[in-house]
């Protein structure tokens, strides 16, 4: 099963946090499974920890030593996903959120998050949402 983390879902799980629901852990425990995070989401961190809005271990650039450890792969944003994001209803205005859903829409990936507005886009798609 492919995966793409939520950006809140990876900095909880590489800081070992109580938030990561036991069906998370188990899901992203799986062997089988592939694990993906979106270029947005490593941008986000970036914005917010320049910004002082976010915390983190250590400085910005040892985040892709979370990355390497945990074998999740940095999935890019291509032309593809931007004509998904540009044909999402506006359910959710955050604009790292819809690049994480396009991508999962457009390479049928499961999207491991507690943010539940991820539901409403994906409303009779073969992917769901995992928390």
């Amino acid at each position: 099963m492919k995966l793409l983390w939520d950006t809140h879902t990876f900095l909880w799980f590489v800081a070992g946090s109580n938030e990561v629901s036991q069906k998370v852990r188990k899901t992203i425990e799986t062997p089988s499974n592939e694990h993906f995070l979106s270029i947005a989401s490593l941008w986000e961190i970036s914005i917010k920890t320049a910004l002082g809005k976010l915390d983190i271990k250590g400085r910005y650039e040892s985040v892709i030593n979370d990355v390497t450890d945990n074998d999740i792969q940095i999935l890019p944003i291509n032309f593809v996903h931007t004509v998904q994001q540009n044909q999402l209803p506006l359910h959710h205005r955050d604009p790292f959120d819809c690049m994480i859903v396009s991508q999962a829409l457009t390479e049928n990936m499961h999207i491991i998050s507690r943010d539940k507005v991820f539901d409403e886009y994906l409303k009779n798609k073969p992917i769901k949402r995992i928390w």
